[in-house]
């Protein structure tokens, strides 16, 4: 599943920030979706719950923009714009 593979990639990336920042855990992370991206904020929140679970994410609040724009050069990813880390 495509959404699946792009969340995991997240979490990986999340995690590993979280370690290198010698975070704890993360307490907030606030996503942007592309319009093309095939997520809807609802469908990235469900599989951002499951994914997260035993990371550094885990039970993080989580801050969803969505685009409009299909025309975006991002259009067809999704991209972490901030972590609120607890070290």
């Amino acid at each position: 599943m495509h959404e699946t593979g792009l969340v995991r990639d997240l979490i990986r990336r999340i995690d590993q920030a979280a370690a290198a920042n010698g975070a704890a855990r993360v307490s907030g992370v606030r996503v942007w979706l592309g319009a093309l991206s095939h997520l809807s904020a609802a469908h990235f929140r469900e599989h951002f719950e499951i994914e997260s679970r035993g990371s550094a994410a885990e039970g993080a609040s989580l801050t969803i923009t969505e685009s409009a724009d299909p025309a975006d050069p991002d259009a067809q990813h999704l991209r972490l714009e901030t972590l609120d880390l607890e070290v």
